[in-house]
């Protein structure tokens, strides 16, 4: 076990934790840069890890987290990167309860909310968009061909959009059926 490579994992994810904002998925976005930079993980492997943490039940980032941490580094580099993604935040959210309800009504936080909020909707696109980048190879043929080329996964990513868009169906039942999708005609 290289301890040092242990606390560059939680190092790392630890500032994923503490400087994203707006949830789990918002992190994605800078926690997929972070990895990929560090050279932990590709686009696509990344893509992977979110499609297996958002096959499972609970928050998305400790799964990510977990996953790339795995992948670095066996069962100690996923309990490293979880712990990193996870611990400082919550000891973060137990001191910060003790204060926010006498800072919640303030003219100051209300004021840096109405900026961060759209922040994280823009995390949130350019998640998305490395992920459709890497799904569809656009990588290798463009866009245009991309989407052309991979015509049957543009089809499963807009009745997914739509359906969650229209219904009230649980993300999890989608997730189920692409699997059981993938498993027959990808096999």
């Amino acid at each position: 076990m290289e301890w040092k490579l242990l606390w560059e994992i939680f190092i790392l994810f630890t500032r994923v934790a503490l400087f994203s904002w707006g949830g789990g998925p918002a992190s994605l976005a800078l926690m997929q840069r972070e990895v990929v930079t560090a050279g932990w993980a590709s686009n696509e492997e990344f893509a992977d890890a979110v499609a297996v943490g958002n096959a499972l039940p609970g928050p998305i980032a400790p799964q990510v987290s977990a996953y790339v941490g795995y992948k670095i580094s066996g069962l100690w580099g996923a309990i490293s990167a979880t712990m990193g993604t996870v611990f400082p935040t919550t000891l973060l959210m137990l001191i910060m309860v003790v204060y926010f309800f006498s800072i919640k009504d303030s003219p100051a936080v209300a004021a840096m909310l109405k900026a961060v909020r759209p922040v994280v909707v823009g995390l949130l696109l350019w998640t998305a968009y490395t992920m459709a980048y890497a799904v569809f190879s656009v990588s290798k043929v463009g866009w245009g061909n991309g989407l052309v080329q991979n015509w049957d996964k543009v089809i499963i990513a807009i009745i997914a959009f739509a359906l969650l868009t229209l219904t009230e169906i649980n993300p999890v039942w989608l997730v189920i059926a692409g699997a059981v999708f993938g498993f027959i005609a990808y096999k």
